[in-house]
């Protein structure tokens, strides 16, 4: 990309506080963006080629958005942490692998989408994200949803498509969650802890492509407790 045409980019975004430049063939994170850290509210780098989320992003205090889905990305610096108006993180079709502890520390984030990556181990330490309402892991190398799950406050927590075989009962312990979805997994039937059923929150439980018929859900203990919630949220929705 020509620099004449780089150089618009910024002038406009200096005006808006949007930076969106996809599908570009771009090798690194432009640098010239930096001059841009006291006004950007929303940066795209969808579609390109970008490795290295340098630490300076640490330095785009004004940020709201974050979108940086399919490229290269294996990690996240830990400066990453220093976006405390950060709402929307959007990583999917990356190659990441796990998460900065200093995650935790994005308190405004809304939502945090990881879909397609080569995550094979729960995230854990997101609980103290108090906003989160979307969790997105689908299509990773999960196989284990431990204990630490109960900490999360999100409402909804995709793992579509991974390899999950062990579901902790803990999971029912969210305190705001509504919708699970775990299509396309290794899951039996006695894997399902009767407790997402009976005491959970959860109204939308999606367990499509597992080890076992959906059908036989209906002969387990609290189904019809799940159904109460289903349908009552169904009905608000009509």
């Amino acid at each position: 990309m020509g620099n004449s045409a780089l150089k618009s980019h910024l002038e406009t975004s200096q005006k808006t506080g949007v930076f969106q430049l996809t599908e570009k063939g771009l090798l690194e994170f432009p640098e010239e963006l930096q001059r841009l850290t006291a006004n950007l509210r929303t940066v795209d780098l969808s579609g390109n080629k970008i490795e290295v989320l340098p630490a300076a992003v640490g330095k785009f205090l004004q940020l709201k958005s974050l979108t940086l889905n399919n490229n290269r990305l294996t990690c996240l610096p830990s400066e990453i942490s220093q976006l405390k108006k950060l709402e929307t993180l959007s990583l999917n079709g990356n190659r990441i692998q796990m998460l900065p502890p200093s995650m935790g520390q994005l308190k405004a984030l809304r939502t945090l989408c990881l879909s397609g990556n080569h995550i094979s181990e729960f995230p854990t330490g997101l609980g103290s994200l108090r906003n989160l309402d979307l969790l997105d892991l689908s299509r990773n190398k999960i196989q284990n949803v431990p204990l630490e799950v109960s900490e999360l406050q999100t409402i909804e927590i995709n793992l579509n498509q991974n390899q999950i075989s062990i579901l902790s009962p803990e999971v029912s312990k969210c305190p705001r969650l509504k919708v699970l979805r775990l299509e396309e997994n290794c899951l039996e039937l006695s894997s399902i802890p009767l407790s997402i059923l009976k005491d959970s929150q959860v109204s939308l439980f999606s367990v499509e492509g597992n080890l076992f018929e959906v059908k036989n859900l209906r002969d387990l203990d609290g189904y019809d407790q799940y159904m109460e919630r289903f349908t009552a949220t169904k009905k608000k929705f009509a």
